[in-house]
């Protein structure tokens, strides 16, 4: 069975490219000058995608958008328009599009976007045995949940100029972040990474935006700040949440100009950086504290992609399972090839407070202890077999730094206080490995 592919364009030309663009076996495309007929059709015949154009007579591109969006959301829209803008893009995706493409239309471009589309119905329609992994630019996952991520990512990634990536912590929030910067004009520039939530409040400043020589007491150079360090490509400012008000102001003043000042420095410097802003926090609720500025929201929020916690897509566990063993196998050299019915179990009743983070480092800790080809209840931490209100001795209950300092301590056993080897297992710097087990004493 073909798949149907409808393209509206008043332009007889644009219709002639897309048709002879997309040409291939399989598929059958039906084009039309009359957006009123088109959309007749779309209604009739439910193609897997419709290509529109913006600006036409009778009805609008997004007219077309929103009538097809009520009555089939299914069916993917691409709108093309001579009149490109970020904010148009946005608006389109926002209301319900599929992508969003400038006249004179790029045929790779065209061809790659389309593409996609279609191996993402093929792929649905195939039986299960037939499935490929089921993963998308290095994030593992298959639950509806996740497969409106990766749309969410196909559709913002070529237009962002500001992306707010939100979820709970251990999540996948950088790999988002990653993706979107792959699949953006930024790709071939830098990705640079900001953890916000690290920096001293009075450093700030200096980290995002420079500083020069002489500027405060200990600047004895001229300093590029992460801003300047990742124009051309894109940078993450990763918990957000945790900037303190006074650099919201200014984060704000960048991303509005485009130009960051240099503390110290009268000269603005230019910048064409993508941001991608990320947090575990409720920014909504700290507005309404007064510790988020409403105006840095909206310019972060205008998009945003929500990344779900693990137990809300237990049906993910089993791939990224699968996933974790076949890595740490090769990692420690073991001949581990999966996990047994009974830790199956302990996996699927168990909440995941730590995420997919949590999930990896369970594996990577049973893959070490197990002394067979299969991961069995007895590898896995004792977290995971003991009921949820098991209590500590002296009747105090673990804390989540106490928890992750005893991880620590069993991977550095396993090779012998090695810190640096511990560290490159659990993947973790070995500051934040000091950290972590200095947090667990500290929370005693």
């Amino acid at each position: 069975m073909k798949l149907l592919l409808i393209a509206i364009d008043d332009n007889r030309q644009s219709l002639d490219l897309m048709a002879s663009a997309l040409e291939q076996e399989g598929v059958e495309m039906v084009c039309f000058q009359d957006p009123e007929a088109g959309l007749q059709a779309v209604i009739e015949r439910r193609p897997v995608a419709v290509l529109c154009d913006l600006m036409m007579p009778k009805l609008s591109g997004m007219e077309v958008l929103r009538a097809i969006t009520a009555a089939n959301p299914a069916i993917q829209v691409i709108l093309v328009t001579a009149h490109y803008s970020t904010e148009s893009a946005v608006e389109a995706i926002r209301g319900g599009a599929a992508d969003y493409l400038e006249k004179p239309i790029d045929i790779v471009k065209l061809r790659e976007r389309v593409g996609a589309i279609l191996a993402d119905a093929r792929r649905r329609s195939a039986p299960e045995s037939d499935r490929s992994a089921d993963s998308y630019r290095g994030i593992i996952g298959r639950s509806a949940a996740m497969n409106e991520v990766f749309s969410l990512m196909r559709r913002l990634g070529p237009h962002f100029r500001t992306v707010l990536v939100t979820g709970p912590t251990g999540a996948g929030k950088e790999l988002v972040a990653r993706g979107l910067h792959e699949l953006s004009p930024a790709a071939v520039g830098p990705f640079v990474v900001c953890n916000c939530g690290a920096i001293p409040e009075q450093l700030v400043e200096s980290e995002l935006f420079g500083h020069v020589r002489g500027a405060f007491t200990g600047a004895v150079q001229d300093r590029v700040g992460l801003f300047e360090s990742a124009t051309g490509g894109t940078l993450l400012l990763d918990e957000i949440g945790e900037m303190p008000l006074a650099a919201q102001a200014k984060l704000l003043r960048v991303l509005q100009s485009g130009e960051v000042l240099r503390v110290g420095s009268p000269r603005p410097r230019i910048v064409d950086v993508r941001v991608v802003a990320a947090t575990h926090r409720d920014l909504r609720a700290m507005m309404r504290a007064g510790t988020f500025r409403e105006d840095l929201f909206f310019r972060l929020g205008i998009a945003g992609i929500r990344v779900p916690a693990l137990r809300e897509r237990p049906e993910d566990i089993p791939v990224l399972t699968r996933h974790f063993v076949r890595h740490f196998a090769a990692v420690y050299g073991k001949t581990v090839t999966g996990v047994s019915k009974r830790a199956e179990l302990l996996f699927a009743r168990y909440p995941w407070p730590g995420n997919v983070r949590e999930l990896e480092g369970t594996i990577g800790y049973a893959a070490l202890m197990s002394q067979s080809s299969v991961i069995d209840a007895g590898d896995l931490p004792e977290s995971l077999s003991a009921p949820a209100d098991v209590q500590v001795p002296g009747n105090v209950q673990l804390s989540l730094a106490e928890a992750g300092a005893t991880h620590v301590r069993r991977v550095l056993d396993s090779v012998g206080g090695d810190k640096t080897r511990a560290a490159r297992i659990l993947k973790i710097s070995r500051a934040t490995l000091y950290r972590m087990l200095s947090a667990g004493q500290r929370s005693k």
